[in-house]
C-alpha cells in the first residue's frame, strides 16, 4: 500500500490545474509536466503496464491523442502490439468507425479493421476518464473488430461527471482502473 501512496504522490505532484481551460469554468488537468519528468513518467508507464499484465491483454488501444502518450510505452513495457483508435479520417485503408454524442455535438473514431481479431484482449488506455463517451465508443468500436475488452486504465478519473456509471454496463465485468481519482 506504501508503494501505492507514493506512487499516487508522484503522480499529483506533476499535474497541473489550469482554471477556465479550454473555456470558462473548466479545472483542466494538464499532465504535461509529468510526461517532462522520467521518473513520474516511468512510475505511470509501470502501474499501467501492471495493469495490462493483470487484465490478460494482448494488446493495448490508446484513445486520441493523450492515450497514444501513455499507452505506446505501456505496449511496450507490458510486451503487448499498440493500436491507436483515431479521430475519423486520420487513418489511411479499411477502418471501423463508431460515432458517439458528445456533450455539445458528435464525433466518430475508427481503428484499422484488420489490427484486432476474435483472439485479442484489448487494455483501453487514457489519460482522462470524464464524462466516457469517448470510452464506451471505442469500446463498442473493439467489440465490433470483434475483440474482447480486458479493462480500461485511466490515469485520472473524473468522478462527478459520472463516466464510471456509463461505462460499466459497455465493460460487461472488465475493470475500469484509475490511478487517480478526483
Amino acid at each position: 500500500m506504501t508503494e501505492l501512496a507514493d506512487i499516487t504522490g508522484l503522480l499529483l505532484s506533476r499535474i497541473r490545474d489550469v482554471a477556465d481551460y479550454p473555456e470558462p469554468g473548466v479545472m483542466f488537468k494538464d499532465i504535461t509536466p509529468l510526461l517532462a519528468d522520467p521518473a513520474a513518467f516511468t512510475a505511470l508507464t509501470d502501474a499501467l503496464a501492471g495493469i495490462a499484465t493483470n487484465t490478460g491483454a494482448t494488446k493495448v488501444v490508446g484513445l486520441e491523442a493523450r492515450g497514444f502518450i501513455l499507452g505506446a510505452p505501456v505496449a511496450v513495457r507490458a510486451d503487448l502490439g499498440f493500436i491507436p483508435v483515431r479521430k475519423a479520417g486520420k487513418l489511411p485503408g479499411a477502418t471501423l468507425r463508431q460515432a458517439y454524442d458528445l456533450e455539445y455535438g458528435s464525433a466518430e473514431i475508427e481503428v484499422h479493421a484488420e489490427d484486432l481479431t476474435s483472439a485479442d484482449r484489448v487494455l483501453i488506455v487514457d489519460d482522462v476518464l470524464a464524462t466516457g463517451g469517448t470510452a464506451e465508443a471505442a469500446i463498442h468500436l473493439i467489440q465490433r473488430a470483434g475483440a474482447q475488452v480486458s479493462g480500461l486504465a485511466v490515469l485520472i478519473e473524473l468522478g462527478f461527471l459520472g463516466g464510471r456509471a456509463r461505462l460499466e454496463p459497455a465493460l460487461a465485468g472488465a475493470p475500469l482502473e484509475a490511478l487517480l481519482q478526483v
